[in-house]
This record gives structure tokens, C-alpha cells and sequence, in this order.
């Protein structure tokens, strides 16, 4: 349930964030989204979680690592959401996908885990079908096709997959230690703040007062729902079942984002991104297999 849960979720996510990334400067974008998130999850911790979080003050290791895990994740948002800004909301999922090969091998390096969940034949074999069909979906797509923009936000966007890579082994190091949700809101928070200095030093902050109290709305509520399904469940996927198979649950994202990206934004796909959908959601469930990845 809970990757059927997040594959539905993030794929309304990503139209949500490709909106608001069209109305918003990337810094004030992620600036009120994780601010507005963090806020969310620190009230949550003040009901559940009061003893961990007063257990982070006396290790300063853990602050440390929350502060490490912060910069990361506010260097991915910032490349993702620019990328996203030139792209599309079905690209920005399904180049999602290129973090298994990176995630896959920092991995394997330092967990043992995670390197007894490639030893079989048929990840390797579902992994190709399903990256070659996610390449094959964002590149056959006419309305991509002849964005002048489309490289360079290809290019913010592999930049923010590399660091999303390396940021996933720290969640899973952390996670260790302290409850999925008060990592999310130390990261949230400490995000948002960095976000917020960048905004008021560069005088970027100025543009919020000048857009709708109902945009404005749209967006603290956005990064509610985009904490709560980005990092939130992909911090406990990440800790439960590992970082191999939260990178597969990546590959299924771009078709629930293609369908909701149709009906709300007028994203459209055509056959070939169809039949490649197909090969994604085939690849997805070869590398699923019990006797692979999840035994």
C-alpha cells in the first residue's frame, strides 16, 4: 500500500510543482514550500516525537548529519524546480529514473543490503527494459521535441537525480537513528531557511507580496502535500524497504504523473510514449519480483 500510495501521490505532485514553478521563482518556490512543510511536521513532532527531538540536542553528530542532509536536498530542489521550470511535469518524473544507475552503485558500495538485492539476473534484465522505455518516453514526446529550453532543463534536472543519489544514503544512515518524520523536519525546516536567505539576498523575496493571497495559499498548501508525499513517505520507503526499491518505484511515477499532467495541464503523450509507458510499468514489476529484490 504504501508504494501504490506514492506512485498516485507523486504523480499529482509533479503537475502541482510544474505549476507553481511557472509562478514562482525557484528560490521563493522552495522557500514557502519547505518552510510551510517543515511547520506541518514540526507540529506532528511536538504531539509524537518530543523525546527524539530533544535527544538530537545532545548528540551533535545528528546535527551535523540533519545540516549535511539539508544542504543536499536544498541543492536538489533548487536544480529540480528550475529544471522542472523548463521542461515538464512528465519529465521531471520520469528523469527520475536516472538515479538508479548512481543510487544503484553508492549503494552497493556501502551497504550490504542493498548489494544482496542486485544479485539476481532479473533486475538487471527489468532495470534496462525500464530505463530504456523511460528515455524512450520523455524523447519521443512531440511537444518536447522542439523546446529550445528542453536541454539545458534536461541538464539542471540530471544534475538534481546525481545529488538526490547521494542524499538518499544519508536518509538511510540517519534513519538509523531517529523517526522518518523528524528527519523530514529538520530537513524541511533547515531547507527553508537556507531558501529564505538566498531569497532576502538577492531581493527575490519582493515578489511575494505581489501575487494572490489565493496563489499564495496554493503554494503553502502545495508544499504541505509535497512534504508529505516527496519527502515524508520517500524518507520511509527509503528506511522500510531500501534505496533499490525506492528507485523503482520511480519508474512507475511518469505514468500516473502523464495522465494526471494530461487532465490538468493539457500535457499531452502520443503512441510511442504509450507502448514505451508499457515497457516501464513490464521492467517495474520484473525487477519486483520477490525472489529479486525483495527477498
Amino acid at each position: 500500500m504504501a508504494r501504490i500510495s506514492y506512485i498516485i501521490l507523486m504523480g499529482i505532485g509533479f503537475p502541482i510543482m510544474r505549476y507553481m514553478s511557472l509562478h514562482f521563482e525557484t528560490i521563493n518556490n522552495n522557500a514557502v514550500r519547505f518552510l510551510s512543510g517543515g511547520i506541518l511536521f514540526l507540529i506532528i513532532c511536538a504531539i509524537r516525537f518530543r523525546n527524539e527531538v530533544y535527544g538530537i540536542i545532545q548528540k551533535p553528530k545528528l546535527i551535523i548529519l540533519l545540516l549535511l542532509l539539508a544542504v543536499f536536498m536544498t541543492s536538489n530542489m533548487y536544480f529540480f524546480i528550475t529544471g522542472l521550470r523548463y521542461t515538464s511535469a512528465v519529465a521531471g518524473s520520469v528523469f527520475g529514473i536516472l538515479a538508479m544507475p548512481s543510487a544503484i552503485f553508492m549503494a552497493a558500495v556501502f551497504y550490504q543490503d542493498e548489494r544482496n538485492k542486485i544479485k539476481n539476473i532479473r533486475f538487471y534484465l527489468g532495470a534496462i527494459i525500464a530505463i530504456m522505455g523511460s528515455l524512450y518516453f520523455v524523447f519521443s514526446g512531440e511537444n518536447l521535441s522542439g523546446e529550445n529550453s528542453f536541454g539545458y532543463g534536461a541538464l539542471l534536472l540530471g544534475i538534481a537525480i546525481f545529488i538526490q543519489s547521494i542524499q538518499n544514503l544519508l536518509v538511510k544512515y540517519v534513519s538509523k537513528e531517529l523517526n522518518t518524520i523528524v528527519i523530514s523536519t529538520f530537513t524541511a525546516i533547515l531547507s527553508g531557511m537556507i531558501f529564505l536567505c538566498f531569497s532576502l539576498h538577492t531581493n527575490s523575496f519582493s515578489q511575494l507580496y505581489n501575487v494572490s493571497y489565493i496563489l499564495l495559499g496554493g503554494l503553502v498548501l502545495a508544499g504541505m502535500y509535497g512534504m508529505l508525499t516527496g519527502m515524508l513517505m520517500a524518507f520511509y520507503i527509503v528506511k522500510k524497504q531500501g534505496i533499490l526499491v525506492f528507485n523503482t518505484l520511480q519508474l512507475v511515477i511518469p505514468i500516473s504523473t502523464a495522465i494526471v499532467g494530461y487532465f490538468s495541464l493539457g500535457e499531452t503523450i502520443n503512441l510511442a510514449q504509450a507502448i514505451s509507458g508499457l515497457m516501464v510499468i513490464l521492467g517495474c514489476v520484473i525487477i519486483l519480483k520477490k525472489d529479486s529484490v525483495l527477498k
